[in-house]
């Protein structure tokens, strides 16, 4: 069974950068389509970034994807994702999470593997 463990976040303000971490064990993961997604209080999770396993390529959710970049190195099992221009809006706990599913999936429950999280903080 593979685990995810996150890592990189913090508190940053308006306009910083941050890059998120993430580092599968318990089995290889580049044969997984890995994402990213992230929940503020009160509202559900939702999807910001995905990389496919069979091609490396890369989806965004529309408010991100001219800030974030997300990557992958399989010889490491990790999994990146760069946020740059921070926004108050990209306050939230950010999950990384793997799915054996083809084309792009968004959805939470498209997932079958989840870290614990990590909590990134953007003040004004």
């Amino acid at each position: 069974q593979v685990q995810l463990v996150e890592s990189g976040g913090g508190l940053a303000q308006a306009g910083d950068s941050l890059r998120l971490s993430c580092v599968a064990s318990g089995g290889s993961f580049s044969h997984y389509t890995l994402g990213w997604f992230r929940q503020a209080p009160g509202k559900e999770r939702e999807f910001v970034a995905g990389i496919k396993w069979y091609d490396g390529a890369t989806y965004y959710e529309d408010s991100v994807k001219d800030r974030f970049i997300i990557s992958r190195d399989n010889a490491k099992n990790m999994v990146y994702l760069q946020m740059d221009i921070l926004k108050q809006e990209d306050t939230a706990v950010y999950y990384c999470a793997a799915t054996m599913r083809i084309g792009a999936p968004q959805h939470p429950s498209d997932y079958i593997y989840w870290g614990q999280g990590t909590q990134v903080t953007v003040s004004s």
